[in-house]
C-alpha cells in the first residue's frame, strides 16, 4: 500500500507540473513509454487468459460468455473446472477493462 501511495504522490507532482504549464519532452516520452509497456504487458496477459478460456470452450463446447451466464445463474454447479473457468473469465474481464483504461477507450 505504501508503494501505491508513493507512486500516486509522484504522479500528483507531475500532474501539478503539467497543469502549471511546464512542458518536458523527457517526461512526455517517459509517460508514453510506460503506458505502451503496460499495454503490451496486459495484452500478453489477455492472450494467455484467452488461451485458457479457449481450452475450456473446446472441452465443454460452449462460449465463455454462455458459460459465465449459466454459471452465474446457478445452472452448472460448482465443479472445480467451472470454478476455474469462472476465475479465468473474471481475470480476462478485468484485463480488458484495464487495457481499455490504458488505451483511453473507457472515457
Amino acid at each position: 500500500m505504501e508503494a501505491s501511495v508513493a507512486t500516486l504522490e509522484k504522479l500528483q507532482i507531475l500532474e501539478a507540473l503539467c497543469r502549471s504549464g511546464y512542458q518536458s519532452d523527457v517526461i512526455q516520452r517517459t509517460i508514453d513509454k510506460l503506458i505502451a509497456l503496460e499495454q503490451a504487458r496486459v495484452r500478453n496477459e489477455l492472450s494467455n487468459l484467452t488461451a485458457h478460456l479457449e481450452g475450456f470452450e473446446e472441452r465443454y463446447k460452449m462460449s465463455s460468455e454462455e458459460f459465465y451466464r449459466r454459471y452465474e445463474d446457478g445452472e452448472l454447479g460448482d465443479a472445480a473446472d467451472f470454478m476455474e473457468w469462472s476465475s479465468f473469465c473474471d481475470m480476462a474481464r478485468s484485463a480488458r477493462a484495464h487495457l481499455n483504461r490504458l488505451t483511453g477507450e473507457s472515457r
